[in-house]
């Protein structure tokens, strides 16, 4: 494959104005607000930019930073170094080699055992392909760094996954309830429902957008039924019988709302309403709305885990 910088009109339309910053103009997002600081799923990193391969996962580290820190690079030849001399410090830049985006910087304090280096990474300069997209997007040669991974892509031995679409609330208290449930593979934050297209989080206020905050939940069904999910779970981390709110949150964006991905889905949720409706747990009339998903829109990363990044943080959401 080949890896080229795209036309400046083409990148401004392609990156977010923090791949932007961090790019092209040498930015640093903040720590712990970027989206793979804490990412643990098997894969590579590539040039937000160029697509070139940079970072793999089974060298990243936790090094308690807030950024994506790696002990070396994917390929040495593609990430190039670069001398530092910007506020008063001595630092080693790192770029990408075609796309030349800055990626982030180079230092010493690497675990001793493996290097000793630390590739200290922008979220924002990358983007992050799973191995089970791998083949797909041009980059099967990378499979062999995953034994494990690799042996269930290649002999179709894939873990079955289902996809949840819940509103009940601020997503923030939602979404860390959500991802520590067994079975649960991972999370995100989002927009769903509206009638706004690429909608931001102020487009949601007073209801303008018509689309509510909600959690979309990839899960293992062996491990975690839908059933279970929405009545163990969703009707009891928020409170489902207050029309278009939820704690001191007032409007449609804090809709309760299971949005069903099939028909399975939207008869289980029903009968599971109807149910939880019967059981007694909440003295008023449930009033979540069953409905088709439409068009998932993530929201911004600080809204990702949110509460990981911000313990102690706004939240009315527990479990009854």
């Amino acid at each position: 494959m080949s890896y080229t910088k795209p036309p400046t009109d083409q990148l401004k339309k392609k990156l977010s104005s923090q791949q932007w910053h961090v790019t092209q103009e040498n930015g640093t997002e903040r720590a712990f607000t970027g989206e793979y600081w804490n990412n643990h799923e098997p894969g590579i990193y590539v040039d937000v930019v160029s697509g070139e391969p940079l970072f793999s996962s089974t060298d990243k580290f936790d090094s308690g930073t807030g950024w994506p820190s790696f002990v070396k690079p994917l390929e040495k030849e593609r990430v190039v170094e670069k001398r530092d001399s910007s506020y008063g410090m001595e630092r080693v830049e790192v770029r990408s080699k075609d796309g030349n985006s800055h990626l982030g910087h180079l230092f010493d304090d690497g675990p001793r055992d493996r290097g000793g280096m630390r590739y200290c990474i922008n979220s924002a300069s990358l983007r992050f392909i799973p191995v089970s997209k791998l083949e797909a997007e041009g980059y099967g040669q990378y499979l062999k760094l995953f034994k494990t991974e690799a042996a269930k892509v290649n002999t179709s031995q894939t873990i079955n996954v289902e996809v949840a679409v819940l509103a009940g609330g601020c997503f923030w208290g939602m979404e860390d309830i959500l991802r520590k449930i067994p079975g649960v593979i991972d999370t995100e934050a989002g927009y769903t429902g509206g009638h706004l297209e690429n909608p931001k989080y102020d487009d949601t206020h007073d209801s303008k957008s018509g689309h509510a905050e909600s959690v979309r939940v990839r899960f293992d069904p062996s491990k975690l039924r839908y059933e279970d999910l929405l009545e163990k779970w969703f009707f009891r981390m928020h409170d489902p019988t207050t029309l278009n709110r939820q704690g001191n949150d007032t409007g449609t964006q804090y809709r309760s709302a299971i949005f069903y991905t099939n028909e399975e889905q939207k008869k289980v949720a029903e009968a599971v309403k109807a149910r939880v409706e019967k059981s007694g747990l909440w003295k008023k009339p449930i009033v979540t709305e069953i409905t088709a998903a439409s068009k998932w829109w993530p929201a911004e990363d600080y809204h990702q885990d949110y509460l990981v990044k911000n313990p102690g943080g706004y939240t009315c959401h527990y479990m009854r």
